[in-house]
């Protein structure tokens, strides 16, 4: 029987690269967007094409009633749920702190740390074998920005993703013991529509060049390092925060 998964966010970029390299390997996924649906079937089509199986969930994670819905969809469809690729995330124009909104401040912890917190309980709730689970895998998309503090820039987002890194230390803690392992992936520059939508599309090509590697990241560079968290070849891996950086 294939292990299930609920990637959230996978209608584009690392999602979809993941979910991608996850059908590769058999895996059933639960392909999650919030708007755009073409594209969520897009990314299940090529789940489909490499080997897999994938079910389209809409869901906004920020919204606990999305995210319950979404949860027992796959339990109801699969009759379990293996992993969580705690991944939708969003990102906003370059500006200082001065001059961010409220507005902004709290959608951005809302989808970044809200939603990813919704997320990651309901794994656990689900997975926990305290609560009648067989145990999984969490792995949480942060961004070196957490490390990094992204000022000038988006510091917000950075910080949402330092609470991400912290959850995953802590709730490694909790449920190492019930048999789910919980550890988070921290991308830097990597070649994805993200930067777009910070108002930045060039953003990766041009600071890439500044890394180590001399080059900015692809999606499915990240995507190899998420689905080894998954695999069983990560057992004894949890609480990590493993940066996919080129050495930023």
């Amino acid at each position: 029987m294939s292990k299930v998964v609920l990637i959230t966010g996978a209608s584009r970029g690392i999602g979809r690269a993941t979910a991608r390299l996850l059908g590769a390997r058999g895996w059933t996924v639960g392909v999650n967007y919030q708007h755009n649906e073409p594209a969520a079937h897009e990314t299940a089509a090529e789940v489909g094409r490499a080997g897999g199986h994938a079910r389209v969930l809409r869901g906004d994670v920020s919204n606990e009633a999305d995210v319950i819905a979404m949860f027992d969809t796959l339990e109801s469809a699969y009759g379990r749920i293996d992993a969580l690729v705690n991944n939708a995330g969003i990102v906003a124009p370059s500006s200082p702190l001065a001059d961010m909104s409220a507005e902004r401040l709290a959608r951005m912890f809302d989808v970044n740390v809200y939603g990813a917190f919704l997320c990651a309980r309901e794994a656990a709730r689900r997975m926990s074998k305290d609560r009648g689970g067989d145990g999984g895998a969490i792995v949480n998309v942060s961004s070196a920005a957490a490390r990094l503090g992204s000022p000038n820039e988006y510091i917000d987002y950075a910080s949402s993703k330092g609470a991400v890194d912290t959850m995953t230390v802590g709730l490694a803690k909790e449920l190492g013991p019930q048999g789910v392992r919980v550890n988070a992936v921290r991308p830097g520059l990597i070649d994805t529509d993200i930067h777009a939508s910070g108002g930045r599309p060039e953003r990766a090509a041009v600071l890439g060049v500044q890394t180590p590697l001399g080059r900015p990241g692809g999606a499915d560079e990240v995507a190899e390092a998420i689905v080894w968290l998954l695999s069983d070849a990560a057992s004894y891996v949890t609480g990590a925060l493993l940066d996919v950086s080129g050495g930023r």
